[in-house]
Order: structure tokens, then sequence, then C-alpha cells
């Protein structure tokens, strides 16, 4: 997912000259060898921030490990089976970095110069940095190479160094690449310094700790004494320890410093845009207003904890908190509509489109509507444990597959703060803790929302059961927690849900574009048809289930019908769009695709042969889009007006779409008309959940077996009888 600024990092719009060191553990990979791949793309992000102006500097580990790989190698070839039976003496130091200094200086030439650039190799000692002339023509010479578009590759050049164990001694005026890089960043007035390393920044612990943290903002007073460093990078000398000295150093000195990791790909450039990427190291750090992060892992587990309190109650206690719930609404519509309308006039006065707006706005009345929807779940059957199949295995053995809650779900969501409310009850019925994450454009509605609905769920279960997620920063952490989350719904635009699905390894049922189709057949009843057609585009536009396809009969247009339902639309403020037939036959603009969706009082219009002809287009532009996808690649929901019945069979078993309607407007394609109360949306998936999805779309199920005490034993003392019994 793309990041977004971190308000704290918004000095990045004025940085200018930056030095990059790259680590030992992302220029190679783990056998010793180069990591190609890994250069080639930080070399290519170094073009394009050249590219863009910027002073780019690069200080680059990895010589004395290539260096080793490489002899390794030739001693190997070199030697006989004898040799290779004696004890094998450790290589020098100093003849691994000259040998790999060679090998690492000519991959990155050869990398720059595909890419049009040019790179000069800088190789200093800690001693050269006592002589004040050389560190005043380092400067010049940095300058003039710079103004030349020249990137310069600085290293140590171990190969020649005086310290006596260049690879533990820590004295001097640098001791490693990451606290050259420091000394290099005070020496040239660097405007910002950004460590590679192999993980994604300094962590709470060992990264490999599940219960370590990233720290985004490093404040000295705050973590020196909180950290538990884990051991040292696999390669190059000092790990994150030297990192974290390195960064501390150059920070105190006036130069701001991010640790990320090296893996990731156009993470320096995220850097510099501001993204909260890895941990940032800054002199004011401390005297910055210390808000509280929220902790992904900690809201999610406290969600789960929450939720299992509330599988613990009876279904009438379950019952009862919706209901308290609902009469919470209705007590707090008042203020729920000033939060509302702020929302969306803000939302106006920022320019947003129409579509979105009317999804933003709370109708008067549409609090007593979620809550009377709210009472109808509440009154539903108990939907957790509900025994679904029994078997008797054998004698006094007796299975049971029951429904069961699938743990905590989190759901990304634009625009619609109703959706909020519709969710929160789903989850609470199905017994799911969690963690909603609205759009901003309705952030008072949902903060107002939320509020209400928490404070009337007892202690006894706890308001975290349902967690607010206010900012976007959270939701790359939160992704990563699938041992925690179970499900993730983004209900939103297909890159919404796109950029879900590629960022986490928890299942998603991403609720997205829906193109909804009405087909006209030449039989129809015209009035009815004119009722269907002008319901399914005007009653609500914006609306996922709205008609964004008008499909009609080609006899139709001599019947006169045609033109009376043109007109009709017109009448209402639609525009239209055609088809190649249509937009010729009527004279209008013709669709840039038949795969748009609206959300506006817009539609597109094609004339077909026959009914064969609308279920060839409908499935083949229906399933363009992904909607609510696990993936789904289906359409949403169509609908044939239709006398002739044989045809309407045709249509209902061949369009190949999650809800299938005749004589009906897709409009009636809603959890709650649907008599499921409340959506988390509307799913084409063919796996777990197809078309609207209420309280069981939120269950799996699992297994429970009676016993006597009998054991498997081989099967030597067990009948089987696998017999259905009634539930």
């Amino acid at each position: 997912m793309e990041g977004a600024v971190d308000p704290s990092r918004r000095f990045m719009k004025d940085v200018k000259r930056v030095i990059i060191k790259v680590g030992t553990a992302v220029v190679t990979r783990e056998e010793g060898r180069l990591a190609v791949g890994r250069l080639g793309a930080l070399c290519e992000q170094i073009k394009q921030l050249n590219s863009l102006g910027y002073d780019i500097i690069l200080v680059s580990s990895g010589a004395v490990g290539i260096g080793r790989q490489r002899l390794r190698f030739r001693k190997l070839i070199n030697s006989s089976f004898a040799d290779l039976q004696k004890p094998q003496l450790e290589l020098d130091g100093k003849a691994c970095a000259a040998v790999g200094q060679n090998s690492l200086m000519a991959l990155y030439d050869t990398l720059f110069t595909q890419l049009d650039v040019t790179s000069a190799q800088l190789l200093v000692t800690d001693n050269d940095f006592r002589d004040k002339d050389f560190r005043k023509q380092l400067t010049e010479t940095v300058k003039s190479l710079l103004a030349l578009k020249v990137i310069p590759v600085f290293n140590e050049n171990d190969a020649v160094s005086t310290r006596k164990a260049p690879y533990e001694d820590s004295s001097g005026i640098f001791w490693d690449n990451d606290s050259l890089s420091a000394l290099l960043a005070l020496e040239l007035k660097a405007d910002l310094l950004v460590l590679l390393s192999d993980v994604e920044g300094l962590y709470s612990g060992p990264p490999s700790d599940p219960h370590s943290k990233l720290i985004y903002t490093y404040n000295k007073e705050k973590h020196q004494n909180e950290i538990t460093f884990g051991d040292k990078s696999r390669v190059g000398r000092g790990g994150m320890t030297a990192k974290v000295k390195a960064a501390v150093h150059a920070a105190e000195a006036g130069i701001p410093v991010v640790i990320t990791s090296g893996f990731a790909a156009e993470n320096i450039i995220n850097v510099l845009q501001g993204q909260r990427i890895g941990t940032l190291f800054h002199k004011d750090a401390h005297e910055w207003a210390q808000v509280k992060e929220v902790d992904a892992r900690e809201m999610a587990v406290a969600a789960r904890e929450c939720s299992r309190k509330l599988q613990a109650l009876s279904s009438e206690e379950r019952k009862q908190i919706l209901l308290k719930i609902a009469d919470a609404l209705e007590a707090n519509e008042k203020i729920i509509r000033i939060e509302n309308e702020a929302d969306v006039t803000a939302a106006q006065e920022a320019g947003y489109e129409k579509s979105l707006v009317a999804r933003l706005a709370l109708k008067p009345g549409k609090a007593r509507n979620l809550a009377n929807n709210m009472r109808i779940i509440a009154n539903m059957e108990d939907p957790i444990g509900r025994v679904l199949k029994r078997t008797e295995l054998s004698d006094g053995l007796i299975l049971e597959k029951t429904s069961s809650p699938l743990g905590v779900l989190l759901i990304v969501f634009e625009s619609r703060p109703d959706a909020l409310v519709q969710i929160a009850s789903l989850a609470i019925r199905s017994g799911n803790g969690l963690l909603l994450k609205g759009g901003k454009e309705a952030k008072r509605s949902n903060a107002i929302l939320h509020k209400v609905i928490i404070e009337a769920i007892p202690d006894n279960v706890g308001g975290k059961l349902i967690g607010l997620v206010t900012s976007r920063e959270e939701i790359p952490e939160l992704l990563k927690l699938d041992d925690v989350i179970d499900l993730v719904i983004p209900r939103g635009s297909n890159k919404l849900v796109s950029q879900i699905k590629s960022s986490t390894k928890i299942p998603v049922l991403g609720h997205a574009d829906g193109i909804c189709h009405v087909y006209v057949d030449k039989s129809a009843n015209v009035e009815m048809a004119k009722r269907i057609v002008l319901d399914a585009k005007i009653d609500y536009p914006a609306a996922c289930n709205a008609m964004e396809t008008l499909l009609i009969h080609k006899d139709l247009i001599e019947k006169g019908w045609l033109n009376d339902i043109i007109l009709d639309l017109r009448t209402e403020g639609v525009i239209l769009y055609g088809g190649p037939v249509a937009s010729s036959l009527l004279n209008i603009p013709q669709a840039h695709s038949f795969h748009h969706e609206y959300s506006s009082l817009a539609c597109t219009v094609e004339i077909v042969d026959d009914v064969y002809a609308a279920i060839d287009h409908i499935n083949l532009y229906g399933r363009h889009v992904v909607v609510f996808c696990l993936i789904g690649n289906i359409a949403h929901t169509d609908s044939i007006v239709t006398e002739d019945n044989e045809v309407a069979t045709v249509f209902l078993r061949q369009v190949d779409s999650a809800a299938v309607f005749h004589n009906a407007s897709t409009r009636f394609s809603d959890g709650a008309r649907f008599g499921l109360g409340a959506e988390v949306g509307i799913s084409t998936s063919r796996i777990h959940a197809r078309g609207p999805v209420g309280v069981e779309g939120l269950l799996t199920t699992r297994w429970i077996l009676k016993g006597r005490g009998q054991v498997v034993d081989g099967d030597r003392g067990v009948v089987y009888t696998h017999k259905d019994l009634a539930t």
C-alpha cells in the first residue's frame, strides 16, 4: 500500500543531499555472493533521485565478504584432496578486502552505466581524517563530483588500514562503514543519512521475536534502556548496535537519520516522500509531543480476547448488547447528525466527487433505520454453536459440525459511515472481534458512531472488542498480523482492494467496484420495465447495486419503447452513454468502457440481439472488476425483465453473477432487504461467501466429537456406522 506522509517527517521536503549506506547483508546473499537484484533496484532508485536533483552519496559495505567468498572458491579449485584434509586457516581479511573491493566497484560501475549514470570510487581510512588538508580536499572532490551528477561511492580501505584488527577494533575516528557514513554526513553537510539494513528498522527487541515492536521514531531518553539487541548481522561487523550508535551520533550533530530495509522496493524514495517507514533519529525527537503510538498487535490481541468473552455469553446476553446499542444510536441521533454534517461540509469544500459525498451523508432517519436493522439482527436465531450436521461414527461416538466465529476481522472501508454500524452489528452477533478503518472524509462520523457503540458494550466483554484505526500508517502493521487477524475486508475501489491483497498474507474478502446490468427482453411488460429501470438507476445512484448498463432487445426499437425509456431517463437527469450500436442509433456519446462504474446519475445503453447476446455481454464485461475477492472476478447483480419464463430461466441459469433477478430492480441486492439485517458487502467470490454477506458469511465451522472412551487402536476395535443423525 502507498504510505501517507508522517507529520514528523515533513522536513523531508527540504532534503537535498542524502548519504545512503548499504550494509553487507543487503549487498550479499546468504552464501556470500553478490545480491545483484537488490543492488540493481538500489541503483535504479539512486538514478531516479539523481534525476530529480538530489545529491546522492553512497557508502557501501560488502567488499570483505565478497572477497572472502571469491578467495575461498579460488583456494578450493587450486587445492588437492590432501590439502583439503588439513585444517583450513582463516583467510587474511586485508587480502579479502582488496579482492572484494575490486569486484564490488566493478558491479556498481556496470549497473550505473546501464542506467546512464557515472559513479566514482573513494577509498578512505581512519588516519586520513586526522589530516585537515585531506578533509578539505575530500569536500572539494565530492562537491565537484556532485556538480557533474556523478555518484561518489565510499568504502573504508580495509586493505591498507593500519588498525590491527579492522573487523573488531572500534577505536579511532570511525570504526566501520556505519560510523564512516555518519562522519561523512557531518563532513559533507548532508541533509539526511539513510542506513539500509536487512530488517525494517529498529525494533524493541530481536526482530524475530513476534512481541518486538518496530520503533518509528527513536527517543534516546525513552528507548535506550528499553531495547534488547539480538545477534549481530550474519555478515558485516556490528549489526543494529553499530547502526544505532552511528545514527545517534549523527542525529545529535543535527543530521536526521533513517534506518530502514534495503530489501523493500523503493524504500529510499518512500523515505524521502515523508512516509512512515523505518526508524527516524532526530535531534528534536525528545521535544515532539509524545502521541501514544497505537500498537497494532496490542489492538488486535485485545479484540480477540474480548471476542472470546463475547462468545462465552449466552445468546440472550449477546442479543441484549445489540438492543442496547440500537437504543443508544437513536438516543444520540442528534449528535451523530451534527458530526456527520460537519464531515459532509468539509468534503464538499474539499471538492470531493458528488457520488462520494452522497455515500458519506447520513440522511434524516438513518440512525433510526440502522437501529431497527440492528434489532432485526439481534432477534435472529443465534448463529454461534449451531449444529449443522450430526453423524454417528460408531456406537456412542457422535460427531457434530458446528458454526463458529472467524475470530478477528479487519474492515477497511471508504466514505460510508453507516457501514461501520452495519459491520459492528454483524460482528457482535457472530461473536467476532473487529478492527475498523474508515475513510478520512468520514473521520468525525466514524468517531462518534464508534463511541456510541463501544459505550454500550458491557464491561464483562470490553469496549476493545471493536477497535477504531485512526490513521493509514497503522494499516501496514495490522496487515502483517496474520497470526492474530483472521480476515480482511476492504470495501472500496479496485485500487484499495489490490493494494491490500498484495500487502498481506491474511485472507482478503474485498468489496470493490460492481457493474450491475438490467436486460429488457422483447417480451417484457413495458410499464414494468420502465419502473424497474428507473428504480435501478435513480433510487440511489451511488450504491454498488445501482444499474450501470441497460441492455435492450433490438425488437424494442421498432416498438418505440427505446425512445420512451431514453426520454424518461433524461427527464430524471441521467446522462447517457452508448455502446457501439446505441451511440450511433441514439446520437449519444460512446462509452469509453463497458467496465465503468459511474456511481452517479449516468449509465451506458446498448442494443443486443437476444437473451444470449445479453448473457454474453454480462459475463464478459461484468467480470473485469475484482469484487469482494478471495479473489472473485464475476459480476455483481444483474436483472432480466421479461414475461417469457423460458427466456427468464435461461438468463437465471447462465448469467454468472453473485445475484441474478427476474422482474425486479437490482437495488434489492442488499443485506437488509434480503433479511440479513445488514451486510459487510456484496461478495462475488465463489469461495466462502457469495452475494450480500451477513452473519453467516462471518462464520466458519469446527468439529465436536463426543465419545465414551473410544480409541482407534489401528481401527481394530471400532465398527464404523457413519450414520446421519437429526440436528
